[in-house]
C-alpha cells in the first residue's frame, strides 16, 4: 500500500510517496481502508516545520480521515465493512485532557492518516453518520471537533446568545454551521465579502470586513448595544486577542483555539481581570465529544461544506491551496 510521508523539513514539495507493507491489527485495533482525509493549517504547519516540533523521519501526515474497516484484531466489537472515522487524539477517550492525551495526536505525536491504510485502536474511532460520505467525515475530527467543543464547553452556548467568529476557516465555518443549528446569533469578520456572503447563507446575522474596518471589536460593541457579544470563537491568536477580549461582554467567554495571526505578541490582561472573562484554551476534543458532535450532526442532517477535493497522488496541492487561502470550508483529498 502507498502512503505520503514527511522525510524532511523542506517543506510540501518534499513530501514523499512511498510503499509500504498493509499493516496488520493487532489486539484492540482496526485496519481501516482509508477514503478520503482532510486537512487542516495544523496539518500544513507541521509539514512546514517537523524540525522544531522534533518529529521522527518519516512521518505520515493528517489526523482527519474516513474509511471502511477491512480487518479486527481480537477484542474488538467493530467489524469489516463498517464505516468509521479517526479521532484526531488517539488517547482522549472522555473527561479532561491530559498530558498523555494530547501526546496521542495523529498526524504528530503519532503516525497520521494519509495513507491507503491504516491501523488505529478501535477507541480511537467514530462511527460515520449514514447521512454523510466518506469525504465529508473526513472534515470532521480536527475543524468540526474544535468548534463543537468551543460552543458546549465549559457550558453549552444558548439559544437567543451572539457569538462572534473569527474568519471563515474550517473551525468557524462549522461554528456558524452549528450556531445556525442552535439558534444562537453570529457576528463573524473577514477580509473578503465574498466568504462573508457566503457565511450568511449559512446564516450569519452580521457581517464585518475588517479591512474596511480595522476597529472591528468597537463596531462589535456598537452591533451589540454596547453590550458585547456572550463568546467569542478566537481562531487569530495574538494579532487578534485583545479585540476579542474588548468586543465580548462582562462575564464572557473567549475558546481561544488558533494563532492564524503568529505565535508572537502580547495580550494585556486588564482587560480580562476587569471584565471576569474566561479565556479557555481549546485544543480539538475528545471521542466522547465526537460522539455527541456526530448525534446532533445526525439530528440535523448537517453537511459539511468542502470547498475542493484533491487526488491522493495530487496530495501536495492540497496543501499549496491551503496556504494560499482562497478557500471557504474544507479542503479534501480522495484516497
Amino acid at each position: 500500500m502507498r502512503a505520503w510521508e514527511i522525510i524532511s523539513g523542506d517543506g510540501v514539495d518534499a513530501l514523499h510517496l512511498a510503499k509500504r507493507e498493509t499493516p496488520e491489527p493487532g489486539p484492540g485495533q482496526v485496519r481501516i481502508r482509508m477514503h478520503a482525509n482532510s486537512i487542516n493549517y495544523r496539518d500544513l504547519t507541521t509539514i512546514e516545520d517537523p524540525v522544531s516540533r522534533k518529529l521522527p523521519f518519516p512521518t505520515v501526515p493528517n489526523s482527519d480521515g474516513a474509511g471502511v474497516v477491512t480487518a479486527v484484531g481480537a477484542g474488538c466489537s467493530l467489524k469489516e465493512g463498517d464505516r468509521v472515522t479517526s479521532c484526531f487524539f488517539e488517547d482522549w477517550t472522555g473527561g479532561e485532557i491530559s498530558a498523555a492525551a494530547m501526546a496521542s495526536a495523529l498526524g504528530g505525536a503519532r503516525q497520521g492518516v494519509l495513507a491507503e491504510e491504516v491501523v488505529l485502536p478501535e477507541r480511537g474511532v467514530v462511527p460515520t453518520p449514514d447521512h454523510l460520505t466518506d469525504a465529508e467525515a473526513a472534515t470532521l475530527p480536527c475543524a468540526a471537533l474544535t468548534a463543537w467543543h468551543a460552543l458546549t464547553l465549559p457550558r453549552p452556548v444558548l439559544a437567543g446568545e451572539t457569538v462572534l467568529l473569527l474568519g471563515t476557516g474550517g473551525v468557524s465555518v462549522f461554528a456558524q454551521q452549528f450556531c445556525a443549528m442552535m439558534g444562537v446569533n453570529t457576528i463573524v469578520t473577514s477580509s473578503s465579502d465574498a466568504k462573508l456572503a457566503r457565511m450568511k447563507e449559512l446564516g450569519a446575522g452580521e457581517a464585518i470586513n475588517y479591512r474596511n474596518t480595522p476597529d472591528w471589536d468597537a463596531a462589535v460593541l456598537e452591533l451589540t448595544n454596547g453590550k458585547g457579544v456572550d463568546r467569542v470563537v478566537e481562531v487569530g491568536g495574538p494579532g487578534t486577542f485583545d479585540r476579542s477580549v474588548n468586543a465580548v461582554r462582562v462575564g464572557g467567554l473567549v475558546g481561544l483555539i488558533g494563532i492564524l495571526t503568529g505565535v508572537a505578541g502580547q495580550a494585556s490582561p486588564t482587560a480580562i481581570m476587569r471584565k471576569s472573562v474566561t479565556v479557555r484554551g481549546i485544543y480539538v476534543g475528545s471521542r466522547d465529544m465526537f460522539l455527541d458532535m456526530n448525534r446532533a450532526i445526525t439530528t440535523h442532517g448537517l453537511k459539511p461544506v468542502i470547498d475542493q477535493t484533491f487526488d491522493f497522488d495530487d496530495a501536495r496541492a492540497a496543501y499549496h491551496t491551503m496556504r494560499g487561502a482562497g478557500h471557504f470550508g474544507k479542503l479534501v483529498i480522495e484516497v
